[in-house]
């Protein structure tokens, strides 16, 4: 996610930082090209005047055209908004959950809460890992030991199988007198709550906008800013280029700012900071265990948090 910068509106106008020009800037200048042949073909009349556009085409394109661009983006940003809720809810579940083991679970081996709490920054890490695709679980071992990541590295689905490890301890727990009978469904009502998350977050990695909706708004905003010159040559002349490159930006960056925030689970600058969340999740577990060496919250490099 992009820190948003500090300072006036001007440095907010002329930031690089944050804007998607990085992604379209090639579209960019080749729209500009050809709006500046177009133009220069007009003023010495090469084409005669009877095949030029009007603006009127291009102004009831442009109409729908905007209006299709702004369904999309609201539907992206429902997404990244539904997103970022889901964990709101993780980091508030994980809390909670730690509460009752801590208050809750009563065992004769010290250790049994300390390391259910550690497992639970384990899931938390694995359920960051397992949105973006990353298959290497090697971080999980200091949470839920070496071997246990290695093995769950052979699992399709790491939060879930951890949630089960939970599953299992705390039915052993019940078994053994060391949880209550009134305080399990308690226990068990926040590993359910926990895959009801994992799986809002799933249904939106796995579901993207259909691609024959992205792919058509992709085709007719190009066609639309390079037919563009063609209508308005006519009629604003020399400063055709500057008003289709003006023009051109606004379609060009709505439809990649679509783009960019449709998976919010990614690992693009505009994407959601799920290791800063992660990583303030496990700093909050630790001084729950009263811990004081506390790894370091995740900040902003070059203005990006990730």
């Amino acid at each position: 996610m992009i820190v948003k910068p500090s300072g006036s509106w001007l440095a907010l106008l002329f930031s690089w930082r944050g804007s998607v020009i990085a992604s379209i800037w090639l579209r960019l200048v080749f729209v500009f090209a050809i709006s500046i042949v177009v133009e220069e073909v007009h003023r010495r009349g090469l084409v005669p005047a009877r095949i030029t556009l009007t603006p009127l085409p291009f102004t009831l394109i442009g109409l729908a055209l905007s209006i299709f661009l702004g369904f999309r983006n609201n539907t992206s940003y429902d997404r990244f908004w539904e997103g970022r809720k889901l964990w709101g809810r993780v980091v508030n579940t994980s809390r909670s959950l730690t509460r009752q083991i801590l208050t809750l679970v009563h065992s004769d081996d010290p250790d049994q809460r300390r390391r259910l709490v550690y497992r639970l920054m384990g899931y938390v890490h694995a359920l960051r890992l397992h949105l973006r695709g990353e298959k290497d679980l090697s971080e999980l071992a200091p949470f839920v030991g070496a071997e246990r990541a290695k093995a769950l590295e052979s699992e399709t689905n790491p939060p879930i199988a951890i949630l089960q490890d939970f599953g299992d301890e705390f039915s052993a727990a019940w078994r053994s007198g060391h949880v209550d009978a009134f305080h399990l469904p308690v226990l068990e009502a926040s590993l359910t709550e926990f895959a009801n998350i994992q799986g809002g977050c799933e249904r939106i990695r796995a579901t993207p906008i259909p691609t024959s909706y992205t792919v058509l708004m992709h085709r007719i905003v190009e066609l639309y800013c390079l037919g563009l010159p063609f209508g308005i040559v006519e009629a604003v002349g020399v400063a055709t280029p500057l008003v289709v490159l003006m023009i051109a930006y606004a379609f060009l960056a709505l439809d990649a700012i679509g783009d960019e925030i449709e998976d919010p689970f990614g690992t693009d600058p505009n994407d959601l900071p799920l290791s800063q969340l992660s990583r303030m999740i496990e700093i909050n577990l630790r001084e729950r265990l009263g811990e004081t060496d506390l790894p370091p919250p995740v900040v902003p490099v070059d203005g990006v948090l990730s």
